[in-house]
C-alpha cells in the first residue's frame, strides 16, 4: 500500500502534470469506486485544477470551486500518466483526461478496495481525515504525546491513522528495524529513538521513491528487501549452537545416539581418560553379571 513517502511523490508528480489544466473527462469504469453521491462526479469536469494535496494515505485533486476528488489506492491500486486520448490500461477503474494527458487509475486483482470520493468545501474534506499528525512537520513533544496517548506495542501505535499520518505495514517495520525496536515493545520506551528513525526512515524513502519516479519506474512501497527484526529482550536470542551448520549438527546428533562412532566425535563430546575408563569397568561388570547368571 502507498504510504506517507510514496503518497507524497504521487502529489509531486501529479502537481506538475494537473495543476493549471481543466480536466475534460472522467470515465468510472467500475461501479464500486465511486462512494459518494453528492456532488456527482460530473461535476468536476470542466473544473480547473487549482492543487493536490495529500490527506494521510489518500490523494486530493483540488478543484475550482471547493470541489474535491480524494483517491484512496489501498493496497493494489496505481496511478499511471497516458499519452493524450489513451483510455486503454490494464485493470483500469477509471480515466481523468486532461489537456497534457490522461490519468489512469488501476487496480490489480480481484477484490476492488480503491475508493474514490467527490466532495464540496474544505468541512466535508475534513470530515474524511482521521486526525493522526504529520510525522515530518510534529515536533518531539508533539510526536511523543500521540506515541503515548494510548499504551499500544509500537506498531499498533504508529499504523493508526488517528495518531500517525500516513504510516502503514511496509513502512513501520522500516522503522522499527532502523530504531533496533521489537514490534512488541510498549511505546512508553520507545519514544526518543522512534520519532528520529521514523523521520530519517521517511526521507529516504522519499528520496528513493522521487528518484524511481523520475527514472520511470513504479514507486514501490518499502525497498522490497525482508529486514529481520531484533528482540527487544536480549534473552530471547537463539543459542549460538542454533546458528551452526546442518551438516555439523546432524554429525553431533549421530555421535551422540550411536556408541560405535565415538571416534567421530568431536573433542567437544570427548570423555576424559579416567570417564572412559570408568565406563569399561561398568561395561565389565555389568558382562560378568549377565555371565554368572547364565
Amino acid at each position: 500500500m502507498p504510504e506517507l513517502p510514496d503518497v507524497t511523490v504521487y502529489v509531486e508528480r501529479l502537481a506538475a502534470k494537473t495543476v493549471g489544466q481543466r480536466l475534460e473527462r472522467v470515465s468510472i469504469r467500475h461501479p464500486f469506486l465511486l462512494r459518494s453521491v453528492t456532488p456527482p462526479i460530473s461535476a468536476v469536469e470542466g473544473k480547473l485544477v487549482v492543487g493536490v494535496e495529500r490527506l494521510g494515505k489518500r490523494i486530493v485533486l483540488a478543484f475550482e470551486g471547493d470541489l474535491f476528488v480524494v483517491v484512496h489506492l489501498m493496497i493494489a491500486g496505481r496511478l499511471r500518466w497516458l499519452e493524450r486520448g489513451k483510455t486503454t490500461a490494464p485493470n483500469a477503474l477509471a480515466f481523468f483526461a486532461f489537456a497534457g494527458g490522461t490519468l489512469a487509475l488501476t487496480e490489480a486483482g480481484k477484490q476492488r478496495r480503491a475508493s474514490l470520493h467527490v466532495v464540496q468545501g474544505r468541512e466535508a474534506l475534513a470530515a474524511l481525515d482521521a486526525g493522526g499528525i504529520d510525522v515530518m512537520a510534529a515536533t518531539r513533544d508533539a510526536f511523543a504525546a500521540r506515541l503515548v496517548a494510548e499504551n499500544h506495542t509500537v506498531k499498533r501505535s504508529l499504523t493508526d491513522p488517528r495518531l500517525f499520518s500516513g504510516i502503514g505495514n511496509a513502512y513501520s517495520d522500516e522503522i522499527l528495524h532502523r530504531a533496533r525496536l521489537s514490534p512488541l515493545a510498549l511505546t512508553r520506551s520507545a519514544v526518543r529513538r522512534d520519532e528520529d528513525d521514523a523521520r530519517r526512515m521517511d526521507r529516504a524513502a522519499g528520496g528513493r521513491s522521487r528518484r524511481l519516479a523520475a527514472e520511470g519506474h513504479r514507486v514501490p512501497p518499502g525497498d522490497g528487501r525482508a529486514r529481520p527484526l531484533r528482540p527487544a529482550v536480549p534473552g530471547l536470542r537463539r543459542p549460538g549452537a542454533a546458528h551452526r551448520p546442518r551438516r555439523q549438527r546432524d554429525e553431533l546428533l549421530r555421535a551422540l545416539s550411536d556408541g560405535r562412532q565415538a571416534a567421530r566425535r568431536p573433542r567437544a563430546f570427548e570423555a576424559p581418560e579416567e570417564q572412559l575408563a570408568e565406563a569399561h569397568r561398568r561395561a565389565a561388570v555389568a558382562d560378568g553379571r549377565c555371565a554368572a547368571r547364565r
